[in-house]
């Protein structure tokens, strides 16, 4: 993990049911959408983009220290508590649990054990009852040495499953997000893989790279799973456009690039894909195009337990960056954070 967040990161990796997902990007996701319904497989292109290709951007200076960057907030948060003026966007990332049938959320071979609270350690992520703990566990595959590179932006349905699987199947990953416009990660992309297309996978533990989000599920479960693809990232077509109504909520957050200083070192971001709070802190982190690294933490994840021997209690998101020190919890502080420290003053 510590060799993916080295300064070399940026040069060593080298939508629709008409009325329905209206708000989806209709310029980056739409006519690949609109093939997805009468072709089971198809990936999301963007035919608006410019056809020169661009060098990524040098580095800008590092952030301020983080006791430059605090986030001041009155707001006393919690688990599944939502500061008032998030709440239609906490509701809005929420359409996964009608749409996508909260897909996502639960670890491969997920079960709940109920143990006597004696036998459960203070440092083990449990949901105490009446003397008891229940104790959430699951059977991830192997893990990836290296963390898995995903080329991807937030508001693509495409995308969105290739990032369902990355919790199904708790491994670790790099988003290099591509938001419209982005300077850097989408002519990086075009580059490497020769095509305006996303997502795009690369797997430096075995040299594989690919387009088509099928064939990267299929490749990850082969790889990494056991082989089978849980059924709500099968049904084809259906699987594409439940996706797509799953996004329209947030209108596209995230998807266009807001000018920002590219950080040293990529972040770090505990979530997973299907928790509405976890969203709202990845559109921040993709539409600023800062990379981060993904640490995979859906229900029945051991690095529950992780997050909360490293921070006192497990609550996601929760974010780190290396190049200030900073650390924190709660999606609208890290919204905050992230623009305060490296969006671009806008003329």
């Amino acid at each position: 993990m510590a060799g993916a967040t080295s300064t070399s990161w940026l040069h060593s990796a080298k939508t629709s049911v008409p009325s329905l997902v209206s708000a989806l990007p209709r310029k980056q996701c739409t006519s690949s959408f609109r093939k997805s319904v009468s072709v089971v497989r198809a990936e999301q292109k963007d035919s608006n983009l410019s056809t020169a290709e661009s060098e990524a951007e040098t580095p800008a200076p590092a952030p301020s220290p983080a006791s430059e960057t605090t986030v001041n907030s009155d707001f006393k948060g919690g688990p599944f508590t939502v500061r008032s003026d998030m709440i239609g966007a906490v509701l809005g990332g929420s359409l996964n649990v009608p749409f996508r049938l909260g897909s996502g959320a639960l670890v491969k071979g997920y079960k709940v054990e109920n143990k006597p609270a004696a036998e459960v350690g203070d440092d083990k992520y449990a949901i105490p009852f009446a003397g008891r703990k229940f104790v959430e566990v699951a059977n991830p595959g192997p893990r990836p040495e290296k963390p898995i590179e995903i080329y991807e932006f937030e508001g693509c349905p495409f995308c969105r499953k290739v990032r369902e699987i990355v919790s199904i199947l708790d491994i670790d990953v790099i988003f290099y997000p591509c938001p419209k416009n982005g300077p850097n990660f989408r002519p990086k992309a075009n580059e490497m893989g020769g095509k305006k297309q996303f997502p795009y996978m690369v797997d430096p533990n075995t040299n594989v790279a690919m387009y088509e989000s099928d064939d990267i599920i299929k490749y990850l479960v082969e790889k990494y799973g056991d082989g089978q693809v849980p059924i709500m990232l099968n049904l084809g077509a259906l699987t594409t456009i439940t996706a797509g109504l799953a996004l329209i909520g947030r209108a596209g957050k995230g998807s266009t690039y807001v000018p920002a200083k590219l950080p040293e070192k990529p972040l770090v971001l505990w979530a997973y894909e299907s928790s509405p709070f976890c969203k709202i802190a990845r559109e921040a982190l993709c539409e600023l195009e800062i990379p981060h690294v993904y640490r995979s933490c859906a229900r029945g994840s051991a690095k529950r337990d992780l997050l909360k021997q490293k921070t006192g209690k497990f609550q996601v998101p929760y974010l780190e960056d290396p190049n200030t020190g900073a650390a924190m919890f709660e999606s609208h502080d890290i919204v905050e954070y992230v623009r305060k420290t490296y969006a671009l003053a806008q003329n």
